[in-house]
């Protein structure tokens, strides 16, 4: 377990760089790693890499659905897939493809899922997806995760690059808050303790980490001890830990980037009321379209701040 206090600061390297400095390392070390992009090379930084890859880096152009039937060819010729594109363009968009080309027909393709949520900013509602990480728990035998930091994004795509199948990572583009030292592991279907606690589990999962630990110090100054959990692995979930939380505690709040149908909020209440049936309060986005805004700003309004949930915790 790693006790976290409210000295956390944003990492001096973007996610999107991690995505492409790693992409470049699995590239050079195996030729059958093929990056495929659908015209957001400059988004992700991977036209930063495309002279040292030219062969394995391929700009498809915006047409997210042909991508995904590409990486289905490219997987059933022995290669592997790194598909990346924003998050409702591989989910929303792509969904029939990414379901029977390849899910249904057993292939193997790494897909990123940038600009998760709120931090597609400017970029407004109809980029801002609230939904993705439910549309692909739905597809059996997925792998979904939601990378948190630099180190955890670096490692979750090693890791889906080790294991056959469909993999979705879900991420930010630019810095998150640092949380992880290098040669942290996070192992498939786990979470982690970065605080602990014995009144209420906070379960956050990408930038909503961040956010719980920093409540969870706010509530210590008015003697509620709460247990943070980064539950990275949405699919399949830690319900041996989850239970584990739900007993020291009593009461578990869901924090996440994403629409409370669908995702973590149902993740984990779904695994808890077969499991180890508790209160449970899902945060996260309610009824609601996305707009355009800054992060900051959008976090108030939707509810993911600090603020709401330390109320959120003293009304429970």
């Amino acid at each position: 377990m790693i006790q976290h206090e409210l000295s956390l600061e944003k990492d001096q390297k973007e996610m999107r760089q991690v995505y492409a400095e790693t992409l470049l390392e699995l590239a050079r070390k195996d030729p059958r790693v093929i990056a495929l992009e659908a015209d957001l090379m400059s988004a992700i930084s991977t036209n930063k890499i495309k002279s040292q890859i030219p062969g394995q880096l391929i700009n498809v152009g915006i047409m997210e659905a042909n991508m995904m039937g590409l990486a289905a060819g490219l997987s059933l010729t022995g290669r592997t897939p790194f598909v990346h594109t924003f998050a409702q363009f591989a989910t929303r968009r792509a969904f029939d493809q990414l379901f029977v080309s390849l899910a249904y027909a057993r292939l193997n393709v790494k897909i990123l899922g940038s600009d998760a949520g709120v931090t597609a900013e400017h970029n407004g509602g109809t980029h801002m997806a609230f939904e993705d990480l439910g549309l692909v728990r739905l597809i059996p035998n997925a792998t979904v995760y939601e990378a948190s930091d630099s180190t955890m994004l670096e490692a979750l795509l090693k890791q889906s690059y080790e294991e056959y199948g469909v993999h979705y990572i879900r991420t930010i583009r630019k810095n998150a808050v640092k949380l992880y030292q290098e040669g942290e592991t996070f192992p498939k279907g786990k979470g982690k303790i970065l605080r602990d606690g014995s009144d209420v589990a906070l379960i956050a999962c990408g930038m909503m980490v961040s956010e719980a630990l920093k409540a969870a110090a706010e509530l210590k100054k008015q003697g509620i001890e709460a247990m943070v959990i980064d539950m990275y692995s949405i699919k399949p979930i830690d319900t041996e830990l989850l239970v584990k939380a739900a007993r020291q505690t009593g009461k578990v709040i869901t924090l996440e980037n994403h629409n409370i149908i669908g995702g973590l909020g149902s993740a984990v209440t779904e695994a808890l009321s077969e499991a180890y049936p508790v209160p449970i309060k899902r945060m996260g986005i309610r009824e609601q379209f996305g707009q355009v805004g800054l992060t900051d700003y959008l976090k108030n309004y939707y509810g993911l701040t600090v603020r709401h949930i330390v109320e959120e915790v003293r009304g429970f």
